[in-house]
């Protein structure tokens, strides 16, 4: 057994995970599957494993380019959340019915991810603590309400509205002045969460190979994925790679590649204790550059802010690798919400690369032909989402006719993006408008008319505001 690499090269999380590369080696020479997974991350991992779960004889290949959950779903924020927040736009995608069923689904998949890594003996430091949804400034004020609103029209209550001093003394910050509460919810440690998903699949059959990249998807009859050093021929092929869905072309026009930065503190559990922020209770603001976090049962803090680093093309390449390049930025945005931990030492920083579909929900669909399924877009909320995700490509793979293969999720990519240098130099501007709005709201002041337009152009993130 290893540790992976040190917090700054990798992001702390990835390094902390313990791991054994014996049974997932490199893939050499050719190989047939039933079902061939491209990506190692949460959606993959899923997928094998309901697949092995639906039809345990199938013969299931997971290929990853590096290790499992060295992409999104190993260096993320660790909220593993619900899509009852998304209610409004899973209800005008699918209406309330199916609506209900998908968010009543989503918050069953935070439990199964306890239940099903426990069976890998990885503690993945699961802490049920629930989640705050805040507001920081006025204009985020009631951002949640219209959701609440639909949801006490169809006699579902999920969320409990808290006085501002009950905001403040739970999350340990006046920055903080409303919120509601959601239950149910959970912080884990995202690392480990995929290698104890990683060893489960393996448990059950399903053959990973590791270091061993797609480079060609040929789209013979049956397809055939090429990797460096060899080739599958499968029945089906899931591509399960989010960000670097970028490659393939059907793909790479469907989404943006947005960054995620985050640090982690040192321990200093007399300081957390000082502030009075819960332990495992997330929490997390109503702007689009979001700014979500938790304080860990070992002292440290993780904080998090998207909107980093934005990339051309959909291509990652190594933007998103070692320390954050907006180190400072981030800190800035902690230290103001908790002014006493500019006296802890951040022990590491780093980014990771964000798939944001343009309604701000993932989609699953069909790459041109029946047997190449593909799926991404959870807009910076896959922890919890991608067991759907993996319920829907399984039965897709598995050419069933059930409530996943015909979930309103299942569709054609949503929105239109134009060709590049287009995209990145529009995409570009939005982003700067939205910071530029909401440092005004920040600030007191009114955005102008130019960045109000702009900003309304963007798509949803975690906290949609409408």
């Amino acid at each position: 057994m290893k540790r992976v690499g040190d917090p700054i090269a990798r992001g702390w999380w990835l390094a902390d995970a313990v791991r054994d590369d014996d049974r997932t080696p490199v893939l050499h020479g050719s190989a047939d599957a039933d079902v061939c997974i491209v990506g190692g991350g949460y959606t993959g991992l899923w997928t094998a494993l309901r697949i092995k779960e639906l039809a345990p004889t199938t013969d299931v290949m997971l290929i990853e380019r590096e290790i499992c959950g060295s992409g999104a779903s190993g260096r993320n924020g660790g909220f593993a959340m619900t899509l009852w927040h998304h209610f409004l736009l899973l209800e005008r995608l699918c209406g309330a019915p199916e609506a209900l069923r998908i968010a009543r689904a989503s918050t069953e998949a935070v439990a199964e991810i306890n239940e099903v890594c426990k069976n890998s003996g990885i503690d993945i430091g699961f802490e049920e603590h629930g989640w705050i949804w805040t507001a920081t400034n006025p204009n985020q004020l009631g951002a949640w309400q219209a959701t609440l609103d639909a949801l006490e029209r169809l006699d579902t209550k999920v969320f409990s509205e808290l006085t501002r001093e009950e905001v403040a003394d739970r999350t340990g910050t006046t920055y903080n002045i409303a919120g509601v509460f959601e239950p149910g919810l959970a912080s884990l440690q995202p690392a480990a969460t995929a290698q104890a998903l990683r060893l489960v699949a393996l448990d059950r059959g399903v053959r990973i190979h590791e270091h061993s990249p797609m480079v060609e998807l040929q789209r013979s009859d049956p397809p055939v994925v090429r990797t460096a050093h060899g080739s599958i021929t499968a029945k089906r092929v899931v591509i399960a790679m989010q960000c670097w869905s970028g490659s393939l072309p059907d793909l790479r026009n469907k989404y943006l590649t947005l960054g995620g930065d985050l640090l982690m503190t040192e321990p200093a559990p007399q300081v957390m204790q000082e502030i009075g922020i819960e332990p495992g209770l997330l929490v997390s603001d109503s702007r689009l550059l979001v700014h979500y976090y938790h304080a860990r049962p070992d002292g440290r803090m993780a904080f998090g802010k998207a909107g980093g680093t934005f990339r051309p093309g959909n291509l990652v390449g190594t933007k998103y690798e070692g320390r954050s390049r907006n180190e400072e930025w981030i800190k800035s945005s902690l230290y103001a919400f908790y002014p006493a931990l500019r006296t802890v030492p951040v022990a590491a920083t780093w980014s990771g690369a964000v798939d944001r579909s343009m309604d701000g929900l993932p989609f699953f669909t069909r790459l041109g032909r029946p047997d190449i399924i593909g799926g991404l877009g959870y807009s910076g909320n896959g922890v919890g989402p991608s067991v759907l995700g993996g319920k829907i490509l399984a039965s897709m793979a598995l050419d069933r006719l059930d409530d996943w293969s015909r979930c309103g999720l299942v569709r054609q990519p949503p929105g239109f993006l134009p060709p590049e240098p287009l995209r990145y130099v529009g995409g570009s501007l939005v982003k700067m408008a939205v910071s530029r709005k909401e440092r005004a709201e920040d600030a007191g002041k009114d955005p102008s008319r130019l960045d109000r337009m702009l900003t309304r152009m963007a798509p949803p993130g975690l906290v949609p505001t409408d």
